[in-house]
């Protein structure tokens, strides 16, 4: 906005401060040719508060519409330097633009400084001064307070056991009853390795397992037996120990047998030169079971362990 000086010093009144900033977009290094510092100076003489953009006070940081930020507009040729002043709120707007100075001094900083004193004379005429109507960049905040009604709470009824075993509606709407009552869980717990009865009992199946160990029938068939056509011993073996059982040996000494351990209680699995078979112990007595042409044949031993 440049001209008309009326509308012009009221936009202005509504703003309490000036954000200037260290390095204007038109310099290459901060407060160059000492234009920050000359700006901030004649904005604070003319009744402004001001603050570096990175120095603001607490007020600002609250609401920054109550603040303008100035930049320099730099229309310098090889032969003049020239300079105006913008004005912007906080949405980036443009609120004032000064008229622009100029200075033909070769010194640089000599003539920035004559060109931004001069293009302030336009605004120090608008004789600012802070209306305190601050815009402001706050959310808007509505009332609802007459908007809501409340009921008032009946102190005379008591409040409702969240964590009662049972809930209850009745309206003329709708009737219901909720048991809220823990019920026992039909969890069971799963037998276990050791049980010796185990049973499964459904719809479809029903069986009984009996799980009591078991003596072994070869065993039982084995003690106590009556072995009848043994053939007689050939003379005492000697058992030499194995790691899974015994070699027996004789007097010469040679090896007859040699029998290797089994799940069973001296029952032994057996193999000579020519025969495989089996060798156990009957009533005291050690023998040597093997097939000879599809026929059984039990040998008599006598063993010294």
């Amino acid at each position: 906005m440049v001209g008309l000086p009326s509308m012009a010093q009221t936009e202005l009144n509504d703003y309490k401060y000036v954000i200037v900033p260290k390095k204007f977009d038109a310099f290459k290094e901060p407060n160059q040719y000492q234009t920050s510092t000359l700006v901030k100076h004649l904005f604070s003489e003319i009744g402004f508060e001001t603050a570096y953009e990175d120095e603001l006070p607490m007020e600002v940081n609250t609401n920054r519409c109550m603040a303008l930020t100035a930049h320099i507009v730099d229309g310098s040729n090889m032969f003049t330097t020239k300079a105006a002043i913008k004005l912007e709120d906080c949405q980036g707007k443009e609120v004032y633009t000064s008229q622009e100075g100029r200075s033909k001094e070769k010194n640089y900083k000599d003539s920035y400084n004559e060109a931004i004193r001069e293009s302030f004379r336009s605004i120090s005429s608008l004789n600012y001064k802070y209306s305190g109507k601050s815009k402001t960049n706050e959310p808007i905040s509505v009332n609802m307070q007459n908007d809501v009604k409340t009921v008032a709470a009946d102190n005379s009824q008591k409040p409702k056991n969240l964590n009662s075993a049972v809930e209850q509606e009745a309206t003329l709407e709708q009737q219901r009853y909720k048991d809220n009552t823990p019920k026992p869980s039909n969890y069971t717990k799963p037998a276990t390795n050791a049980e010796v009865v185990s049973q499964v009992a459904t719809q479809e199946e029903q069986k009984y397992k009996d799980n009591t160990p078991k003596s072994s029938s070869i065993n039982k068939s084995v003690s106590g037996a009556q072995i009848k056509n043994t053939r007689p011993s050939e003379g005492v073996l000697y058992a030499q120990g194995l790691d899974n059982g015994y070699q027996l040996v004789d007097s010469t000494p040679k090896i007859r047998l040699k029998i290797y351990r089994t799940s069973i209680p001296d029952y032994y699995l057996a193999e000579s030169d020519t025969e495989s078979g089996v060798v156990f112990e009957n009533n005291g007595k050690w023998f040597f079971e093997y097939y000879e042409n599809d026929q059984l044949v039990t040998e008599s031993l006598e063993i010294k362990f």
